[in-house]
């Protein structure tokens, strides 16, 4: 069977300086229309950050939506049509002020595929240097090294609730568990 639906038509109800919010006309596999609501962002980046000791970079930071302070490896918002792996080295290095000289894609993820179509790129960053975080204005931040075993610890006794950031320890953990890092 087919599942993919046809797109009729689109109505923009917003546009934003990160989201833009639509509702569309869909057609579905067996014919009959739907509204969709899609919430379009450009994607974005997260980095797990591997110290020579076995530590992950994080940083704390307030997240507005949620109205307290999350914990969560490097991240940030890719420019539409940006290179996600330039975008990550950028962000690894304003967020913490660490540079790598390797880096392994850990895939892509989708945070809510029900109603946006944001996707967040993975990497595992090794070989670490450091300077000093550059954060963008509008950022306050905690740099906190955590040993991977205990942020996976922490991901499996529901301490961490960033998606990204759990799905990053975990590849990462198993990546190390593997021998493969």
């Amino acid at each position: 069977m087919d599942l993919t639906e046809k797109t009729l038509g689109k109505s923009y109800i917003y546009k934003g300086r990160i989201i833009n919010m639509r509702v569309d006309d869909a057609m579905l596999p067996d014919g009959r229309t739907a509204k969709r609501e899609v919430v379009e962002h450009p994607g974005g980046v997260c980095i797990a950050a591997l110290t020579e000791q076995r530590e992950l970079l994080f940083v704390e930071q307030f997240r507005y939506p949620y109205g307290e302070v999350v914990l969560e490896l490097p991240a940030g918002k890719l420019e539409y049509g940006e290179d996600p792996l330039e975008a990550g080295k950028r962000e690894l290095q304003e967020e913490t002020g660490a540079a790598a000289k390797d880096y392994r894609s850990l895939g892509k993820l989708y945070p809510t595929p029900g109603y946006c179509g944001e996707i967040i790129h993975l990497y595992l960053a090794t070989d670490l240097t450091f300077s000093a975080q550059h954060p963008d204005d509008d950022e306050f931040l905690e740099l906190r090294r955590i040993p991977l075993a205990e942020a996976f610890h922490m991901v499996m006794e529901n301490k961490i609730a960033d998606a990204k950031t759990q799905v990053g320890i975990l590849k990462t953990y198993q990546l190390v568990k593997e021998g493969l890092v």
